[in-house]
């Protein structure tokens, strides 16, 4: 399936469709379902809370020779266990990717306690879309330390290993959602982007493999996006291909905008935003309907030529600004519960709002 193929299936999305980064702050395997499919895009819920093999660096590199970490998540990497076991993990990987047989690359029980189940649910209620995600290329490799102290990023071998490990596992799983019958969305989660620069040539390979991934996963039949919860460089972002940008309102929808040609490039290809509106840190205070007007101001005044809020806005999806993991099972459904407030308003607005004028037909 090419690229703009894919892409068209974004017109068939609900307009304003809800969605949610991935954690979710519940034990238990019932009531992240029932939270996840509660939304217009059911979203693959991960599950760390007691179960670190769930948090997104040690999902991603799960089965790489050496790999250990923390109850927070943080991975390291044993040097002597990964040169003891690389030679075959690495023919394994490659024999994979070659055949694009990857079932294997898929999450295990221990990794995602909902993968299996959600599946399984997106298949039984015939579902045109789902979401899954995985955290990106660039941040996976710059956060993995070795146990000698050093980054991954830095240890010849160990880089190229954890990019191609990410790639098939990506692939596995959208291949695995493909089989449902649904359209993945698929985003890569790329926190680790705030700190990219172009002047470190590491930063350069994980960047080029981004966009390769990105691609591979259209290929597959996925739509493609990248969530970043802080700043970076937006206009190399807009033109990576994406099929959506996951941003956080607060904290980047300026800064995005402020990117007037790449912006104008990104939505002219078909692509689109998705709104991180509501925000997962909960010391902040905000009203609802505030963020929702906020936002229409915004995108009014700065959209580029040619492209309104009307064409635009009804297309852009919307999420809690984050992950919910960190919060508890009330302040995630209050969370849940205001994006589908500020749905509402953005819905109430737009058809509020005068229709385009059409040409006349009498001269």
């Amino acid at each position: 399936m090419s690229t703009p193929a894919v892409r068209r299936a974004l017109a068939l999305l609900p307009t304003h469709a809800t969605t949610a980064i991935g954690s979710l702050p519940y034990t238990g395997l019932e009531p992240a379902l029932r939270t996840a499919f509660a939304l217009d895009i059911p979203f693959l819920p991960q599950l760390p809370v007691g179960r670190p093999a769930e948090f997104m660096i040690p999902q991603a590199l799960e089965g790489l020779p050496g790999l250990g970490f923390d109850e927070s998540g943080r991975c390291t990497v044993d040097l002597a266990a990964w040169s003891a076991g690389r030679e075959a993990f690495e023919a394994r990987l490659a024999a994979a990717l070659s055949s694009g047989e990857l079932e294997s690359f898929e999450p295990s029980l221990e990794a995602s306690l909902a993968w299996r189940p959600f599946l399984g649910e997106v298949e039984r209620r015939a579902l045109a879309f789902a979401k899954a995600q995985l955290a990106g290329p660039f941040t996976v490799s710059l956060v993995t330390r070795t146990s000698e102290g050093g980054a991954a990023l830095e240890e010849s071998g160990l880089d190229a290993a954890i990019l191609r490990l990410t790639r098939a596992r990506a692939r596995a799983m959208v291949k695995a959602l493909r089989r449902t019958g649904a359209t993945p969305l698929f985003f890569l989660d790329e926190p680790g982007l705030v700190a990219f620069s172009r002047a470190d040539p590491r930063h350069l390979l994980a960047w080029r493999e981004l966009r390769s991934l990105v691609e591979a996963l259209q290929h597959e039949g996925a739509l493609v996006g990248v969530h970043c919860c802080g700043n970076t460089d937006w206009a190399s972002l807009l033109d990576a291909g994406l099929d959506v940008l996951a941003l956080s309102v607060r904290l980047s929808l300026d800064a995005v905008l402020e990117e007037t040609g790449p912006l104008a490039r990104f939505l002219d290809s078909g692509a689109t935003l998705s709104l991180g509106i509501i925000p997962t840190d909960l010391a902040s205070t905000y009203d609802v309907g505030e963020l929702v007007d906020a936002v229409e101001v915004s995108l009014e005044a700065a959209l580029p030529p040619g492209h309104s809020l009307e064409q635009v806005g009804g297309q852009m999806l919307l999420t809690p600004a984050c992950g919910l993991a960190l919060r508890t099972g009330e302040e995630a459904e209050r969370v849940l519960e205001q994006l589908a407030q500020a749905r509402r308003r953005l819905l109430e607005a737009r058809a509020a709002r005068p229709s385009p004028a059409r040409p006349s037909l009498v001269s």
